[in-house]
């Protein structure tokens, strides 16, 4: 099977070096595309320069939902089996992403990694817990299923998963609505238990201000698309 890890990244050239040898490491036979979502430091830099990696410059900052989809219609255009999401600010660790590849070989169409199976690893802040455990009540309610990680954007897909999602992508904030289409459409998802880590350099992006921005537009866009019904 070909395998393509893919790595979303805004302003993260302090992580991506190590990250990018520590994919290479653990995961040999994947090919990497890096998507620069028109960072303002050295980024570009940082991935024009690293050997026997792909990258994208996007021409402007098209947030999370913007550079995955980029990702996924390079992994469209091409006969990849496989593809595999690594967030750039290293808090996805590559030598755990072997168990969500596995998953998806063996048949899963989407194998998502939960922080909150095991213990252990990076928390999310109290707010954030707050909006994980609302989002896995709405799931339970909604989809049948609590999903323990709605928000974990570390994942790996199958063909098919990626055709799915990349006829109708969210265009923000696309991880509890990427759970919500593929369980709609009978794909099968599952949960592995991952530890993850610290950001290894930069400053998130997403603030307290953005967190309760991201809560809201989630919760609307489920209640309008899968309750009131929409595109899908």
């Amino acid at each position: 099977m070909k395998l393509l890890a893919i790595v979303p990244a805004y302003n993260e050239e302090g992580s991506l070096p190590g990250l990018i040898e520590s994919i290479r490491a653990h995961l040999p036979e994947a090919d990497i595309l890096v998507v620069n979502d028109c960072s303002t430091d050295g980024t570009a830099g940082v991935v024009s320069s690293a050997a026997g990696i792909e990258y994208l410059d996007l021409p402007f900052n098209m947030g999370i939902g913007g550079a995955v989809y980029a990702g996924m219609k390079y992994f469209l255009s091409r006969d990849y089996d496989i593809l595999v999401r690594l967030d750039g600010d290293g808090q996805h660790p590559p030598e755990q992403a072997r168990s969500l590849v596995r998953e998806v070989a063996a048949g899963a169409d989407m194998a998502v990694g939960s922080r909150y199976i095991l213990q252990g690893g990076t928390y999310s802040s109290t707010m954030r817990m707050m909006g994980i455990k609302l989002l896995a009540g709405i799931s339970r309610i909604m989809l049948g299923r609590a999903f323990t990680d709605n928000t974990s954007g570390f994942r790996a897909f199958s063909r098919r998963a990626v055709e799915c999602l990349a006829s109708d992508f969210p265009d923000d904030f696309p991880e509890p609505e990427e759970i919500y289409i593929l369980h709609k459409n009978g794909f099968s998802i599952a949960e592995v238990p991952v530890v993850m880590k610290d950001r290894t350099a930069g400053i998130s992006s997403i603030s307290l201000l953005r967190t309760w921005y991201f809560l809201v537009k989630v919760l609307l866009t489920i209640f309008v698309k899968y309750t009131l019904g929409g595109k899908r």
